[in-house]
């Protein structure tokens, strides 16, 4: 059952961390095999699962040390009805797997929670095609009834909201939250951008998430930008428009490589932490609801205490 769907604390004034990039840690650092970036499998399999467990449990120490809240967010970013096809899911399988996330998670949950880590469980949804390139074009209605499958099982399953990441073109963003609202579930949308600031589809984060809000009459909890380094996007949010308000969530790439440079890449591009964390600096001042911190690609549990530790220093 949801515990906290109809009062996230993250919209409370609490300051929250989530985690880092799931999939380039467990391929490069653990030597596990993901084919098609797919980690959801590892939820049935109980040896993987607990290689799972023992990655979140790492972040949650973090935010226990810290006192901060954490987002809990389901490894179910390839678990829809294209990429589990292409897994060998059908529909039964995919709905099986996806409310097993959130139950189990709610485990782990009732293991780690504590009045100062207050810890929201999360439905992860990713972009129906290629997160990096704009494919499989849907229109709004298209996009919501192709996502609705999946929340509609996080919403079965207790989910306490649902993130969506890497969007690269507003429809599909907008179907999700579209699909979400008729769920009555909260919702936050992640949006990746190029080097130059913008959403794949030359769409800009302002267009995007003011569309957003004028058709659903503000119905996302807030907004998020991921999969892309601070330096990429940072110029674009130098502006007090009210959009900017807006986007309480980062979680950045580690690497300064374009999103074609880490597709050609072999090994893992770690960045380097301070300039990764001279750019969560940055977007703290110019981010007012700044709330909830992570990291994408090439970022492991040591980003994120890095940064953590100076927002318990320096901002909360």
């Amino acid at each position: 059952m949801s515990k906290y769907r109809k009062n996230l604390p993250q919209l409370n004034g609490r300051m929250f961390i989530t985690d880092g990039g799931l999939e380039t840690t467990l391929i490069f650092h653990h030597g596990m095999d993901l084919p098609h970036f797919a980690s959801f499998p590892m939820i049935a399999n109980p040896i993987e699962y607990q290689l799972l467990e023992e990655y979140f449990i790492a972040y949650l120490g973090i935010a226990k040390k810290n006192k901060m809240g954490f987002v809990l967010e389901t490894p179910t970013f390839r678990s829809n009805k294209d990429w589990g096809y292409k897994l060998g899911y059908d529909l039964e399988g995919l709905d099986e797997i996806n409310k097993s996330s959130i139950i189990q998670f709610e485990t782990l949950r009732n293991k780690f929670e504590s009045v100062e880590t207050p810890i929201v469980i999360s439905g992860c949804i990713g972009p129906r095609g290629d997160g990096y390139v704009v494919s499989d074009i849907m229109n709004i209605d298209e996009a919501k009834d192709y996502h609705s499958l999946q929340i509609k099982s996080f919403c079965e399953a207790g989910t306490d909201m649902i993130t969506s990441y890497t969007m690269n073109y507003i429809n599909e963003a907008l179907g999700i939250v579209l699909a979400a609202k008729e769920l009555n579930v909260p919702a936050s949308i992640g949006f990746t951008v190029e080097t130059d600031g913008s959403l794949p589809s030359s769409e800009t984060l302002k267009e995007a998430i003011e569309i957003i809000d004028q058709e659903t009459d503000k119905y996302p909890a807030y907004y998020m930008i991921n999969c892309a380094h601070p330096s990429h996007f940072i110029g674009k949010l130098q502006t007090e428009e009210a959009w900017i308000k807006r986007i309480m969530a980062i979680r950045a790439n580690a690497s300064t490589k374009s999103h074609s440079e880490l597709d050609e890449c072999t090994h893992l591009d770690a960045g380097n932490k301070n300039d990764l964390l001279e750019g969560y600096k940055l977007l703290n001042a110019l981010l007012p609801n700044l709330k909830v911190i992570g990291g994408c690609c090439g970022t492991d549990h040591s980003h994120i205490e890095e940064i953590s530790k100076y927002w318990i220093d320096n901002v909360s």
